[in-house]
């Protein structure tokens, strides 16, 4: 019977072990699809509807948005910026990344729910990040926070990933949960705790300083999801210089 009832125990505990490996990797989204409702944000042409603040460091070319020329060392982190605010949304793009790395930090990000800082050429908001070696797809705040919000899913995101070459990203922002997708896997699904950061603002492009780097996006669609009721926005916590207060304030022991 005692013998029995181990081999019992056993057989539980890897059926167990079964269901939670089934469990940890169905648990993963799957992006949302780009449906009609998606609008082209970039007309393949033109910056209209971007900006940045000169000398600037974009251009279009071969029908892509494109910072650096991969020759240069890029000399500060650089925004290129819609005009236009969003809140709920998901934004889909196809964005590459080159450079040498012997040159310095060769990186790139999307910025959501952002907003530009009064002077210079900085942000401050969430960036889903992407770079090597295990950036992509993750939750940073630049110039916020200024820390790593959630590290992403990277033996997901490795296998499917093409290194210096196209690669798909998805952006699902809804209400306080961003979630993030490269190529079909999954980086992050982020839930933000902190009732005072802002649900709305402006898109971004990033390339980061110190290496000679380039980074280009193209096929750039957003679909705007509706808003979630009572939200704060930027504007409420009175600008970038409001909301550091109110978290510098929270920061004090």
């Amino acid at each position: 019977m005692i013998h029995f009832n181990r081999m019992r125990l056993a057989l539980l505990n890897c059926m167990a072990a079964v269901v939670m490996i089934s469990s940890s990797s169905s648990a993963a989204d799957a992006p949302p699809a780009r449906s009609e409702k998606a609008k082209s944000i970039f007309d393949g042409t033109t910056l209209e509807g971007w900006e940045a603040p000169p000398p600037l460091l974009w251009s279009v070319k071969d029908g892509c948005i494109t910072g650096g020329d991969g020759i240069k060392k890029i000399p500060y982190n650089d925004f290129l910026c819609t005009k236009a605010s969003y809140s709920n949304f998901i934004l889909h793009l196809k964005i590459k990344l080159t450079g040498d790395p012997k040159t310095g930090f060769i990186n790139s990000g999307i910025q959501i729910r952002t907003q530009r800082n009064p002077t210079g050429h900085e942000v401050c908001g969430f960036q889903c990040d992407y770079g090597e070696p295990e950036w992509y797809a993750a939750i940073y705040d630049e110039g916020r926070r200024n820390k790593l919000m959630m590290k992403s899913d990277m033996k997901a995101i490795r296998p499917v990933f093409h290194l210096w070459d196209w690669n798909d990203y998805v952006i699902k922002a809804d209400g306080k949960r961003i979630q993030t997708w490269i190529n079909g896997a999954q980086g992050v699904d982020y839930e933000e705790k902190d009732e005072d950061i802002a649900s709305d603002g402006i898109i971004g492009i990033q390339i980061h300083g110190g290496g000679n780097t380039q980074v280009q996006v193209k096929d750039v669609y957003i679909e705007e999801l509706p808003p979630t009721p009572g939200a704060v926005t930027w504007e409420q916590l009175g600008g970038v210089e409001g909301a550091r207060a109110k978290l510098k304030a929270k920061a004090k022991p």
